[in-house]
């Protein structure tokens, strides 16, 4: 873990489907000091748990078993939670509604993890800075419909 760690603390929600790749997440989160808030491999289930949880920032694999999860980043965004995709397919696998969120290009080393984690932070925290009142607050939950 580095002196300076401004990740410590932060609780990460990881939707993956890959065991692999989602162990490799847990461990390079935990190196960089942040919490596992909670973990999903399927849509559903990462909908439900997109509502529920009590997170700082989630890392979202964009698909899940031939199921793209945007409907998920939807869910956290209407929280006011920042997010990351990952993907191996690069920007282009992005809906245009998406092309600023951060991408954590697959594969990944853990520096890599902890920029995409620190650019989606930070344009929440600009975000929030600059945004009047009205905005929904982050413990709002998302719409299942």
């Amino acid at each position: 873990m580095k002196p300076e760690n401004d990740l410590a603390g932060q609780r990460v929600f990881v939707v993956e489907d890959e065991a692999l790749v989602m162990m490799l997440l847990e461990d390079s989160l935990l190196d960089a000091g942040c919490e596992v808030a909670g973990m999903a491999s399927r849509v559903d289930e990462a909908l439900e748990k997109a509502a529920a949880l009590a997170y700082d920032v989630a890392v979202l694999d964009v698909n899940l078993n031939g199921r793209q999860t945007f409907e998920v980043a939807r869910c956290i965004a209407e929280r006011g939670i920042p997010y990351v995709f990952a993907t191996g397919y690069g920007p282009a696998s992005l809906l245009a509604d998406f092309r600023h969120v951060p991408i954590l290009q697959k594969p990944f080393q853990q520096q890599d993890l902890e920029t995409a984690l620190r650019q989606a932070l930070s344009a929440q925290a600009e975000r929030n800075q600059s945004a009047s009142l009205g905005g929904l607050p982050s413990d709002q939950s998302c719409s299942l419909a």
